[in-house]
């Protein structure tokens, strides 16, 4: 996937995960925004993506060889998913009462039941699956396979992949946009694809404009506005009906997640730079930084409850990077042992 914090696992301490309530630390202000918990969490291994399943109270965050299932109240432990190779991306289907987490590393997605959160099978996938997405419209989870530019359609019912769509260039993050199309950002083209989910097919694809390597992508549906942020401290603001780019807003550096919520009509990009940019809509046409919030440095993945109102970003603290090397220019620094935890932010 992106420059995440997936290649930052440590060999060490892959014992039993401490998991604990929020810590003492002092909150972090930026106007009416600040760090409401944080809960300590620790075990070995980095992270990707995550997912909130706001009416379980429950947050469900993959960690290369396993997904974590944490209640949202107390920071504890309500399951976990093992033997998992890379994990990437995780998505909910409560209408069919299932979680799907992909396995980058054999080409796999696993189904998991959302109740007992026991594996009910696996599905064979194009290379790396990552992001993943499910689209009420068609009743199909879609799968973006980052090694072999391509989307595994699943049909949830049968636990079977029913298309295979060729996509033109690496897709990054998705949204479905509750009216047929699914949304992809295209990380090496600066592109967003739009998806037609009956024919599963590509409907088109549109630029967005100066806003370069794509990874997040958010959408409001009411007044049908894509966010796009990109690694050139850009968010990208298309017209989801006609592709066109209506406004382009600064964020920090290193994004790599967005969500938008309808109810504060905020967009949010959580970026490795350690800041939160927080998006106000004030219109269609019109767009503002409403605040920059400072997060954990390399807190880059982002996911909302939509019954609080709050955001979810895991976090770890690291050490100093190693020298570079002629095989590594740009070393990552090393995730400290046992630092991993979420953060979470809200307004207050």
């Amino acid at each position: 996937m992106r420059n995440t914090t997936m290649g930052l696992c440590i060999a060490a301490l892959c014992g039993t995960l401490a998991l604990g309530a929020a810590t003492a630390a002092a909150p972090v202000e930026s106007g009416n925004w600040k760090e409401v918990a944080r809960f300590k969490l620790g075990g070995a291994g980095g992270w990707d993506l995550l997912a909130v399943d706001a009416d379980a109270s429950s947050v469900y965050v993959t960690r290369g060889d396993r997904l974590l299932v944490i209640d949202e109240d107390s920071g504890k432990s309500l399951g976990e998913i093992d033997g998992l190779k890379r994990a990437h991306g995780v998505v909910l289907v409560p209408a069919f009462r299932r979680g799907y987490v992909s396995s980058g590393g054999d080409d796999k997605v696993i189904v998991f039941d959302l109740g007992t959160r026991k594996r009910l099978g696996e599905i064979a996938t194009g290379k790396n699956p990552d992001a993943m997405v499910y689209d009420g419209v068609s009743k199909q989870v879609f799968v973006f396979n980052g090694g072999s530019n391509d989307a595994s359609v699943i049909d949830p019912g049968t636990k079977a992949v029913v298309a295979t769509i060729a996509l033109p260039g690496k897709p990054e993050l998705a949204v479905a946009d509750g009216k047929g199309t699914v949304f992809v950002n295209l990380e090496d083209k600066n592109q967003v694809a739009a998806l037609d989910v009956k024919e599963n097919t590509v409907r088109a694809v549109w630029s967005l404009g100066t806003c370069e390597e794509p990874s997040g992508l958010a959408f409001d549906a009411a007044h049908r506005r894509l966010f796009a942020v990109c690694q050139n401290k850009q968010m990208a603001v298309l017209d989801a009906d006609k592709g066109k780019v209506v406004a382009t807003v600064a964020i920090g550096d290193g994004p790599d997640g967005a969500v938008f919520d309808p109810h504060s009509g905020n967009a949010f990009s959580s970026n490795s730079d350690g800041t939160l940019t927080v998006v106000h809509e004030d219109d269609p046409a019109h767009f503002r930084v409403l605040a920059t919030v400072t997060t954990p440095a390399r807190a880059r993945t982002i996911a909302l409850d939509t019954n609080t109102h709050r955001l979810w970003l895991p976090i770890a603290e690291f050490g100093p990077a190693p020298a570079p090397t002629a095989q590594d220019a740009h070393p990552r620094p090393p995730m400290l042992p046992d630092s991993f935890g979420l953060l979470v932010v809200g307004q207050q």
